[in-house]
Protein backbone atom coordinates (compact mmCIF):
# COMPACT_ATOMS: atom_id res chain seq x y z
CA UNK A 1 0.00 0.00 0.00
CA UNK A 2 1.24 3.31 -0.87
CA UNK A 3 1.49 5.92 1.77
CA UNK A 4 -1.46 8.48 1.35
CA UNK A 5 -1.98 11.68 3.12
CA UNK A 6 -5.10 13.97 3.38
CA UNK A 7 -4.21 17.44 2.00
CA UNK A 8 -5.91 20.13 3.71
CA UNK A 9 -5.53 21.80 0.29
CA UNK A 10 -7.78 19.51 -1.68
CA UNK A 11 -9.70 18.32 1.42
CA UNK A 12 -8.63 14.80 -0.24
CA UNK A 13 -6.82 12.14 0.86
CA UNK A 14 -3.65 11.90 -1.93
CA UNK A 15 -1.03 9.78 -2.36
CA UNK A 16 2.37 10.91 -1.28
CA UNK A 17 4.36 11.49 -4.31
CA UNK A 18 7.61 13.45 -3.34
CA UNK A 19 8.95 15.61 -5.62
CA UNK A 20 12.47 14.32 -5.22
CA UNK A 21 11.74 9.96 -5.02
CA UNK A 22 13.01 8.91 -1.78
CA UNK A 23 13.48 12.45 -0.63
CA UNK A 24 10.57 13.72 1.59
CA UNK A 25 10.81 17.77 2.77
CA UNK A 26 8.76 18.87 6.02
CA UNK A 27 8.09 22.19 7.18
CA UNK A 28 6.38 22.25 10.12
CA UNK A 29 5.29 25.25 12.22
CA UNK A 30 6.68 25.62 15.37
CA UNK A 31 5.79 27.65 18.27
CA UNK A 32 6.30 31.42 19.76
CA UNK A 33 8.01 31.39 22.70
CA UNK A 34 6.03 33.46 24.60
CA UNK A 35 5.50 30.79 27.61
CA UNK A 36 5.70 27.25 28.99
CA UNK A 37 4.49 24.73 26.73
CA UNK A 38 1.54 22.79 27.66
CA UNK A 39 0.17 19.59 26.03
CA UNK A 40 -1.62 21.02 23.20
CA UNK A 41 1.58 22.33 21.51
CA UNK A 42 3.42 19.03 22.08
CA UNK A 43 0.69 17.12 20.52
CA UNK A 44 1.55 18.59 17.15
CA UNK A 45 5.28 18.10 18.11
CA UNK A 46 4.71 14.38 18.32
CA UNK A 47 2.00 14.32 15.42
CA UNK A 48 4.52 15.14 12.95
CA UNK A 49 7.56 13.45 14.89
CA UNK A 50 5.26 10.46 13.89
CA UNK A 51 4.67 11.54 10.18
CA UNK A 52 8.78 12.10 10.06
CA UNK A 53 9.66 8.48 11.60
CA UNK A 54 7.27 6.57 9.70
CA UNK A 55 8.62 8.63 5.92
CA UNK A 56 12.11 7.47 7.37
CA UNK A 57 11.16 3.60 8.44
CA UNK A 58 9.69 3.46 4.51
CA UNK A 59 13.07 5.07 3.37
CA UNK A 60 13.31 7.87 2.77
CA UNK A 61 15.52 10.55 3.84
CA UNK A 62 14.12 13.11 5.52
CA UNK A 63 14.76 17.32 5.88
CA UNK A 64 12.38 18.18 8.27
CA UNK A 65 12.68 22.12 9.44
CA UNK A 66 10.55 23.40 12.34
CA UNK A 67 10.62 27.14 13.28
CA UNK A 68 10.55 29.27 16.29
CA UNK A 69 9.10 32.77 16.68
CA UNK A 70 11.21 34.55 18.76
CA UNK A 71 10.04 38.13 17.91
CA UNK A 72 6.19 38.79 18.26
CA UNK A 73 3.50 41.25 19.46
CA UNK A 74 2.56 38.35 22.02
CA UNK A 75 6.35 38.14 23.31
CA UNK A 76 7.03 41.63 23.49
CA UNK A 77 3.99 42.60 25.59
CA UNK A 78 4.44 39.77 28.14
CA UNK A 79 8.10 40.67 28.37
CA UNK A 80 7.24 44.68 29.11
CA UNK A 81 4.68 42.95 31.70
CA UNK A 82 7.60 40.70 33.04
CA UNK A 83 9.82 43.32 33.80
CA UNK A 84 12.49 41.48 31.25
CA UNK A 85 14.05 41.85 27.93
CA UNK A 86 12.14 40.35 25.33
CA UNK A 87 14.97 38.27 24.00
CA UNK A 88 14.97 37.16 27.79
CA UNK A 89 11.88 36.01 27.64
CA UNK A 90 11.99 34.31 24.12
CA UNK A 91 15.21 32.63 25.44
CA UNK A 92 14.08 30.72 28.38
CA UNK A 93 10.73 29.66 26.84
CA UNK A 94 12.53 28.06 24.38
CA UNK A 95 14.29 25.95 26.83
CA UNK A 96 11.44 25.30 28.20
CA UNK A 97 10.13 24.05 24.87
CA UNK A 98 13.20 21.87 24.23
CA UNK A 99 12.93 19.72 27.68
CA UNK A 100 9.43 19.18 27.52
CA UNK A 101 10.34 17.54 23.66
CA UNK A 102 12.94 16.33 24.89
CA UNK A 103 10.62 14.35 27.99
CA UNK A 104 8.60 12.93 25.23
CA UNK A 105 11.26 11.65 22.69
CA UNK A 106 10.50 14.10 19.80
CA UNK A 107 13.49 14.02 17.94
CA UNK A 108 15.19 17.26 16.97
CA UNK A 109 14.37 18.70 13.55
CA UNK A 110 16.86 18.46 10.90
CA UNK A 111 17.27 22.40 11.52
CA UNK A 112 14.99 24.91 13.54
CA UNK A 113 15.61 28.13 12.25
CA UNK A 114 14.26 31.22 14.08
CA UNK A 115 12.98 34.24 12.41
CA UNK A 116 15.33 36.47 14.04
CA UNK A 117 18.29 35.11 12.56
CA UNK A 118 16.37 35.45 9.33
CA UNK A 119 15.51 39.55 8.86
CA UNK A 120 18.03 39.20 5.51
CA UNK A 121 16.35 36.64 3.89
CA UNK A 122 12.56 38.15 4.92
CA UNK A 123 13.37 41.69 3.78
CA UNK A 124 14.46 40.01 0.00
CA UNK A 125 10.93 37.99 0.04
CA UNK A 126 9.12 41.60 0.55
CA UNK A 127 11.20 43.22 -2.21
CA UNK A 128 10.39 40.92 -4.75
CA UNK A 129 7.25 41.22 -3.59
CA UNK A 130 6.81 44.90 -3.87
CA UNK A 131 8.24 44.34 -7.67
CA UNK A 132 6.14 42.09 -8.50
CA UNK A 133 2.83 44.48 -7.38
CA UNK A 134 1.43 42.33 -5.07
CA UNK A 135 2.62 44.18 -1.85
CA UNK A 136 2.77 48.10 -0.30
CA UNK A 137 4.89 50.07 1.98
CA UNK A 138 2.05 52.13 3.93
CA UNK A 139 1.80 55.81 3.34
CA UNK A 140 1.20 56.92 6.41
CA UNK A 141 4.62 57.13 7.68
CA UNK A 142 4.43 54.01 10.33
CA UNK A 143 7.17 52.14 8.49
CA UNK A 144 4.71 49.16 7.77
CA UNK A 145 4.55 47.02 4.72
CA UNK A 146 1.47 44.83 3.46
CA UNK A 147 0.56 42.31 1.19
CA UNK A 148 -1.91 43.07 -1.18
CA UNK A 149 -4.81 40.41 -1.18
CA UNK A 150 -6.35 42.16 -3.73
CA UNK A 151 -3.92 41.69 -6.14
CA UNK A 152 -3.48 38.14 -5.60
CA UNK A 153 -6.90 36.41 -7.32
CA UNK A 154 -6.46 32.93 -5.51
CA UNK A 155 -6.21 34.25 -2.19
CA UNK A 156 -8.72 32.09 -0.19
CA UNK A 157 -7.38 29.06 -2.10
CA UNK A 158 -6.13 27.16 1.15
CA UNK A 159 -9.50 27.79 3.14
CA UNK A 160 -12.29 28.06 0.21
CA UNK A 161 -12.83 31.10 1.40
CA UNK A 162 -13.82 34.60 -0.43
CA UNK A 163 -12.57 37.53 0.21
CA UNK A 164 -15.25 39.52 0.74
CA UNK A 165 -16.13 37.19 3.45
CA UNK A 166 -12.93 37.71 5.99
CA UNK A 167 -12.53 38.79 8.97
CA UNK A 168 -10.02 42.44 8.52
CA UNK A 169 -6.74 41.11 9.41
CA UNK A 170 -6.02 42.31 12.88
CA UNK A 171 -2.36 42.43 12.92
CA UNK A 172 -1.44 46.03 12.35
CA UNK A 173 -3.32 49.35 12.47
CA UNK A 174 -5.93 49.48 9.52
CA UNK A 175 -5.20 53.13 8.57
CA UNK A 176 -2.12 52.09 6.22
CA UNK A 177 -3.88 49.71 4.33
CA UNK A 178 -5.65 49.66 0.74
CA UNK A 179 -8.12 46.88 2.29
CA UNK A 180 -8.90 45.80 5.76
CA UNK A 181 -8.02 42.17 5.14
CA UNK A 182 -4.49 42.94 3.72
CA UNK A 183 -2.04 41.90 6.15
CA UNK A 184 1.51 42.85 7.53
CA UNK A 185 4.60 41.40 6.09
CA UNK A 186 6.65 44.50 8.00
CA UNK A 187 6.11 46.39 11.27
CA UNK A 188 8.00 49.85 11.49
CA UNK A 189 9.17 50.04 14.91
CA UNK A 190 7.39 51.90 17.17
CA UNK A 191 9.83 54.03 19.21
CA UNK A 192 7.20 54.98 21.84
CA UNK A 193 5.99 51.48 23.37
CA UNK A 194 8.93 49.40 21.88
CA UNK A 195 12.48 48.54 22.34
CA UNK A 196 14.97 49.73 20.37
CA UNK A 197 16.52 46.01 20.00
CA UNK A 198 13.35 44.70 18.52
CA UNK A 199 13.97 46.29 15.24
CA UNK A 200 16.18 45.51 12.33
CA UNK A 201 17.24 47.90 9.47
CA UNK A 202 15.16 47.61 6.49
CA UNK A 203 14.09 49.69 3.33
CA UNK A 204 11.15 50.93 4.58
CA UNK A 205 12.73 51.88 8.25
CA UNK A 206 13.57 50.21 11.46
CA UNK A 207 11.08 47.59 12.16
CA UNK A 208 10.52 43.67 12.70
CA UNK A 209 9.09 40.90 10.69
CA UNK A 210 5.44 40.43 10.57
CA UNK A 211 4.00 36.88 11.55
CA UNK A 212 3.68 35.17 8.38
CA UNK A 213 6.34 36.40 6.54
CA UNK A 214 9.05 34.36 8.35
CA UNK A 215 7.71 31.02 7.50
CA UNK A 216 7.84 31.98 3.82
CA UNK A 217 11.69 32.98 3.88
CA UNK A 218 12.34 29.99 6.21
CA UNK A 219 10.88 27.04 4.43
CA UNK A 220 12.55 28.38 0.78
CA UNK A 221 16.02 29.42 2.62
CA UNK A 222 16.09 25.40 3.90
CA UNK A 223 13.73 23.72 1.54
CA UNK A 224 14.08 25.71 -1.85
CA UNK A 225 10.62 27.26 -3.36
CA UNK A 226 8.92 24.19 -3.80
CA UNK A 227 8.88 21.27 -1.47
CA UNK A 228 6.52 18.37 -0.22
CA UNK A 229 4.97 18.96 2.79
CA UNK A 230 3.62 22.08 5.18
CA UNK A 231 2.37 20.95 8.31
CA UNK A 232 0.69 22.61 11.89
CA UNK A 233 -2.72 23.18 14.15
CA UNK A 234 -5.60 22.94 12.63
CA UNK A 235 -5.98 26.47 14.04
CA UNK A 236 -2.97 28.10 11.64
CA UNK A 237 -4.84 26.83 7.90
CA UNK A 238 -6.43 31.09 8.38
CA UNK A 239 -4.63 33.15 8.46
CA UNK A 240 -1.06 32.00 8.98
CA UNK A 241 -1.07 29.29 6.24
CA UNK A 242 -3.16 31.14 3.61
CA UNK A 243 -1.28 33.84 4.08
CA UNK A 244 2.14 31.67 3.82
CA UNK A 245 0.73 30.10 0.50
CA UNK A 246 -0.14 33.48 -1.44
CA UNK A 247 2.80 35.42 -0.33
CA UNK A 248 5.39 32.57 -1.54
CA UNK A 249 3.21 31.88 -4.64
CA UNK A 250 2.65 35.86 -5.19
CA UNK A 251 6.59 35.68 -5.46
CA UNK A 252 6.88 33.04 -8.03
CA UNK A 253 7.43 29.79 -5.36
CA UNK A 254 5.13 26.78 -5.52
CA UNK A 255 5.58 26.31 -2.55
CA UNK A 256 4.30 23.11 -0.13
CA UNK A 257 2.90 20.14 -2.50
CA UNK A 258 0.78 18.51 0.09
CA UNK A 259 -0.74 20.14 3.76
CA UNK A 260 -1.23 18.71 6.61
CA UNK A 261 -3.10 20.01 9.77
CA UNK A 262 -3.20 17.90 13.38
CA UNK A 263 -6.56 18.29 15.82
CA UNK A 264 -6.75 20.27 19.07
CA UNK A 265 -6.88 18.98 22.13
CA UNK A 266 -9.51 20.59 24.06
CA UNK A 267 -10.54 21.08 27.76
CA UNK A 268 -13.82 21.43 28.70
CA UNK A 269 -14.81 21.53 24.62
CA UNK A 270 -12.58 24.67 24.39
CA UNK A 271 -9.32 24.52 22.52
CA UNK A 272 -6.16 24.30 25.06
CA UNK A 273 -4.66 27.55 24.80
CA UNK A 274 -2.82 30.20 27.07
CA UNK A 275 -5.56 32.61 26.96
CA UNK A 276 -8.00 29.87 28.28
CA UNK A 277 -5.99 29.45 31.32
CA UNK A 278 -6.68 25.71 31.10
CA UNK A 279 -3.61 24.97 30.13
CA UNK A 280 -1.81 21.79 31.17
CA UNK A 281 1.97 22.56 31.17
CA UNK A 282 4.28 19.74 30.66
CA UNK A 283 6.21 19.73 33.72
CA UNK A 284 2.67 19.55 35.72
CA UNK A 285 1.28 16.88 33.31
CA UNK A 286 4.81 14.69 33.97
CA UNK A 287 4.05 14.26 37.39
CA UNK A 288 1.32 12.03 36.87
CA UNK A 289 2.85 10.25 34.59
CA UNK A 290 6.04 9.50 32.67
CA UNK A 291 6.75 10.72 29.47
CA UNK A 292 6.36 7.77 27.46
CA UNK A 293 2.73 7.42 28.61
CA UNK A 294 1.97 10.84 27.44
CA UNK A 295 3.51 10.36 24.31
CA UNK A 296 1.43 7.11 24.02
CA UNK A 297 -1.57 9.03 25.21
CA UNK A 298 -1.15 11.19 21.71
CA UNK A 299 -0.18 8.66 19.36
CA UNK A 300 -3.24 6.66 20.46
CA UNK A 301 -5.32 9.24 18.60
CA UNK A 302 -5.17 10.13 15.09
CA UNK A 303 -3.80 13.36 14.41
CA UNK A 304 -7.13 14.69 12.89
CA UNK A 305 -9.29 13.65 15.46
CA UNK A 306 -9.88 16.51 18.50
CA UNK A 307 -8.97 14.76 21.67
CA UNK A 308 -11.01 15.80 25.15
CA UNK A 309 -8.15 15.79 27.68
CA UNK A 310 -8.03 14.45 31.29
CA UNK A 311 -5.98 13.13 33.59
CA UNK A 312 -8.77 10.01 34.34
CA UNK A 313 -8.30 9.38 30.38
CA UNK A 314 -4.36 9.46 30.90
CA UNK A 315 -3.68 7.64 33.38
CA UNK A 316 -5.94 4.71 31.52
CA UNK A 317 -3.97 5.02 28.50
CA UNK A 318 -0.54 5.19 30.93
CA UNK A 319 -1.98 1.77 32.40
CA UNK A 320 -2.61 0.27 28.32
CA UNK A 321 0.82 0.74 27.77
CA UNK A 322 2.32 -0.41 30.60
CA UNK A 323 0.68 -3.69 29.58
CA UNK A 324 2.90 -3.83 26.48
CA UNK A 325 6.04 -3.00 28.77
CA UNK A 326 5.04 -5.82 31.07
CA UNK A 327 5.32 -8.15 28.15
CA UNK A 328 8.75 -6.92 27.14
CA UNK A 329 10.07 -6.92 30.60
CA UNK A 330 8.48 -10.60 30.72
CA UNK A 331 9.78 -11.79 27.27
CA UNK A 332 13.05 -10.26 27.00
CA UNK A 333 15.21 -12.99 29.34
CA UNK A 334 12.88 -15.79 27.42
CA UNK A 335 13.37 -14.51 23.99
CA UNK A 336 16.68 -15.44 22.28
CA UNK A 337 17.67 -13.99 18.71
CA UNK A 338 14.70 -11.87 17.35
CA UNK A 339 14.93 -9.67 14.29
CA UNK A 340 12.45 -6.69 14.43
CA UNK A 341 9.84 -6.79 11.43
CA UNK A 342 6.25 -5.20 11.08
CA UNK A 343 2.94 -6.88 10.64
CA UNK A 344 1.27 -5.73 7.30
CA UNK A 345 -1.77 -4.86 9.29
CA UNK A 346 0.46 -2.02 10.66
CA UNK A 347 1.85 -0.91 7.60
CA UNK A 348 -1.73 -0.85 6.07
CA UNK A 349 -2.60 0.91 8.77
CA UNK A 350 0.39 3.90 9.02
CA UNK A 351 0.01 3.77 5.11
CA UNK A 352 -3.51 5.22 5.62
CA UNK A 353 -3.29 9.10 6.64
CA UNK A 354 -1.11 7.29 9.29
CA UNK A 355 -3.32 5.43 11.20
CA UNK A 356 -2.23 5.43 15.00
CA UNK A 357 -5.08 4.21 16.47
CA UNK A 358 -5.33 0.77 14.31
CA UNK A 359 -1.69 0.74 14.35
CA UNK A 360 -1.99 0.44 18.23
CA UNK A 361 -4.41 -2.41 18.22
CA UNK A 362 -1.67 -4.22 15.80
CA UNK A 363 0.82 -3.72 18.99
CA UNK A 364 -1.90 -4.90 21.42
CA UNK A 365 -2.70 -7.86 19.47
CA UNK A 366 0.63 -8.92 18.88
CA UNK A 367 1.15 -8.70 22.46
CA UNK A 368 -1.68 -10.57 23.44
CA UNK A 369 -0.35 -13.15 21.48
CA UNK A 370 3.08 -12.62 22.81
CA UNK A 371 1.85 -13.27 26.21
CA UNK A 372 0.45 -16.55 24.95
CA UNK A 373 3.27 -18.09 23.36
CA UNK A 374 5.43 -16.90 26.96
CA UNK A 375 3.17 -18.87 28.86
CA UNK A 376 4.77 -21.98 27.33
CA UNK A 377 8.52 -21.02 27.23
CA UNK A 378 11.20 -19.76 24.79
CA UNK A 379 9.97 -20.29 20.89
CA UNK A 380 10.29 -18.71 17.16
CA UNK A 381 7.09 -17.47 17.34
CA UNK A 382 7.56 -15.65 20.55
CA UNK A 383 10.81 -14.43 19.15
CA UNK A 384 9.25 -12.90 16.35
CA UNK A 385 6.37 -11.28 18.13
CA UNK A 386 8.99 -9.34 20.60
CA UNK A 387 10.39 -8.13 17.30
CA UNK A 388 7.24 -6.86 16.04
CA UNK A 389 6.26 -5.23 19.14
CA UNK A 390 9.79 -3.36 19.21
CA UNK A 391 9.35 -2.29 15.32
CA UNK A 392 6.37 -0.99 15.79
CA UNK A 393 6.77 0.84 19.28
CA UNK A 394 9.98 2.07 17.43
CA UNK A 395 8.40 3.69 14.83
CA UNK A 396 6.40 5.51 17.05
CA UNK A 397 8.67 6.30 19.03
CA UNK A 398 7.68 4.26 22.08
CA UNK A 399 9.97 1.93 22.70
CA UNK A 400 11.22 1.46 26.33
CA UNK A 401 14.35 0.29 25.08
CA UNK A 402 15.45 3.64 23.19
CA UNK A 403 18.42 5.84 24.54
CA UNK A 404 16.58 8.39 24.99
CA UNK A 405 13.73 7.54 27.56
CA UNK A 406 16.96 6.44 30.10
CA UNK A 407 17.81 10.34 30.27
CA UNK A 408 14.61 11.60 30.51
CA UNK A 409 14.03 12.75 34.04
CA UNK A 410 16.57 10.00 35.28
CA UNK A 411 18.42 12.49 37.81
CA UNK A 412 15.50 12.65 39.65
CA UNK A 413 14.19 9.26 39.47
CA UNK A 414 17.21 7.72 40.28
CA UNK A 415 17.15 10.17 43.57
CA UNK A 416 13.74 8.55 44.27
CA UNK A 417 14.82 4.94 44.45
CA UNK A 418 18.29 5.72 46.00
CA UNK A 419 16.66 7.67 48.57
CA UNK A 420 14.10 4.59 49.05
CA UNK A 421 16.75 1.86 49.55
CA UNK A 422 18.66 4.01 52.20
CA UNK A 423 15.89 4.81 54.16
CA UNK A 424 15.54 1.27 54.08
CA UNK A 425 18.64 0.18 55.15
CA UNK A 426 18.99 3.09 57.93
CA UNK A 427 15.10 1.41 59.39
CA UNK A 428 17.51 -1.85 59.70
CA UNK A 429 20.38 0.01 61.44
CA UNK A 430 18.14 1.73 63.62
CA UNK A 431 16.47 -1.64 64.85
CA UNK A 432 19.82 -3.36 65.31
CA UNK A 433 20.83 -0.51 67.54
CA UNK A 434 17.25 -0.80 69.50
CA UNK A 435 18.10 -4.31 70.04
CA UNK A 436 21.67 -3.24 70.95
CA UNK A 437 23.01 -5.75 67.69
CA UNK A 438 26.20 -3.12 67.53
CA UNK A 439 28.02 -5.22 65.47
CA UNK A 440 25.18 -5.92 63.00
CA UNK A 441 24.24 -1.64 63.18
CA UNK A 442 27.97 -1.32 62.12
CA UNK A 443 27.98 -4.03 59.77
CA UNK A 444 24.65 -1.68 57.92
CA UNK A 445 26.41 1.13 57.88
CA UNK A 446 29.72 0.01 56.76
CA UNK A 447 27.62 -1.32 53.75
CA UNK A 448 26.12 1.45 53.18
CA UNK A 449 29.89 3.65 53.33
CA UNK A 450 31.07 1.11 50.59
CA UNK A 451 28.31 2.27 48.43
CA UNK A 452 29.22 5.95 48.53
CA UNK A 453 26.79 7.27 50.73
CA UNK A 454 27.69 9.01 53.48
CA UNK A 455 25.04 8.53 56.54
CA UNK A 456 25.39 11.52 59.54
CA UNK A 457 23.52 11.13 62.64
CA UNK A 458 21.40 14.12 64.25
CA UNK A 459 18.99 14.70 66.33
CA UNK A 460 16.59 14.84 64.26
CA UNK A 461 17.33 11.55 62.46
CA UNK A 462 20.18 10.23 60.05
CA UNK A 463 20.77 12.02 56.92
CA UNK A 464 22.62 10.83 53.73
CA UNK A 465 24.14 12.24 51.02
CA UNK A 466 26.31 10.55 48.12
Amino acid sequence: MTLRLHDTATRETRDFVPLTPGRAGIYVCGLTVQSEPHVGHVRSAVNFDVLRRWLAATGHEVDFIRNVTDIDDKILTKSAEQGVHWYALASAMKRELDAALAAINVLPPTYEPGATGHVPEIVELIEQLIARGHAYAAEDGSGDVYFDVRSWPAYGELTRQRVEDMEPAGDADPRGKRDPRDFALWKGWKKESEPQTASWPSPWGPGRPGWHIECSAMAGKYLGPAFDIHGGGVDLRFPHHENEQAQSRAAGRPFASYWLHNAWITTAGEKMSKSLGNSMLIPSVLERVRGIELRYYIVAAHYRSHVEFSFEALEESAKAFRRIEDFLDRAAPVVGTWFASMPDAFRDAMDDDLGTPAAVAVIHDSVREGNRLLADGPSDELSQKFGEVIAMLDVLGLNPADDAWATVGSGDRLTEVVDALVKGLLEERAAAREAKDWARADAIRDRIKAAGVEVEDTPTGPKWSV
